[in-house]
């Protein structure tokens, strides 16, 4: 299956899940609690307060050497933008891609993704634990803060 088609199947339309696809096309979807929704956007409106330029978007598809993955929340320069938004799924990664985990992802997965979304030129990758902790990483170590937004907080506090 190809992306677009997921995009335009009806009945995969306003599931519960996070939908992705594997490098064979097949479709891996992925349920969430109110909790992962709720440090997505808190981490979306920390991001859009913090910077002054370029996108910040949620649920951002992104072509990767294992097929589409799905960002939970991503930050993209003005000229990155440019370049993938009339992509149905982002050729190039923005250079902040941020994971929040979910109960049912492992530590394993959570490094494959961030192994991927690297491959795919994400400058850095952020993981957001099931108690709002983030790690920053950037291609060769994980980092005491972002490079690229200094003070975003390391916790998200409710």
């Amino acid at each position: 299956m190809k992306w677009e088609e997921v995009c335009n199947n009806q009945q995969l339309q306003n599931l519960p899940f996070k939908i992705e696809l594997n490098k064979w096309g097949q479709i891996v979807m992925s349920p969430v609690k109110v909790k992962h929704s709720f440090y997505q956007g808190r981490i979306q409106r920390l991001l859009e307060s913090l910077l002054q330029t370029g996108e910040v978007m949620p649920e951002c598809a992104i072509n990767t050497s294992d097929g589409v993955k799905v960002a939970d929340v991503v930050w993209c320069s003005d000229q990155r933008f440019d370049q993938i938004q009339d992509e149905v799924s982002a050729s190039i990664a923005p250079e902040i891609c941020i994971e929040v985990k979910s109960i049912g992802n492992t530590l394993e997965e959570m490094e494959f993704k961030k192994k991927l979304y690297f491959e795919a030129q994400a400058m850095e990758v952020w993981i957001c634990n099931e108690q709002g902790d983030i790690t920053f990483y950037d291609e060769q170590n994980e980092l005491t803060q972002s490079l690229l937004v200094p003070h975003f907080p390391q916790q998200i506090k409710r």
